[in-house]
């Protein structure tokens, strides 16, 4: 299993393309954290993390995940 992670001092991105189904969901839905032009393509510092939560819920395939750091 391939995962990669995207981190900031609040929040860490995991995400696993062996898993992605490509719905885009992500970034129709937060664009500003997920653009799949960039590189990385997961910009961790685009919105506030409670926002990028509630993005990685809606994921369809569970390929996003998160964990909280101990300092939220």
């Amino acid at each position: 299993m391939t995962k990669h992670k995207y981190e900031n001092d609040h929040l860490t991105v995991f995400f696993d393309p062996e898993v992605c189904i490509h719905a885009g969901d992500c970034v129709r839905g937060l664009p500003s954290v997920f653009d799949v032009a960039k590189k990385p393509w997961i910009n961790v510092d685009g919105a506030p993390y409670e926002g990028i939560i509630e993005q990685i819920k809606q994921c369809p395939s569970g390929a996003l995940g998160y964990k909280l750091s101990k300092s939220v």
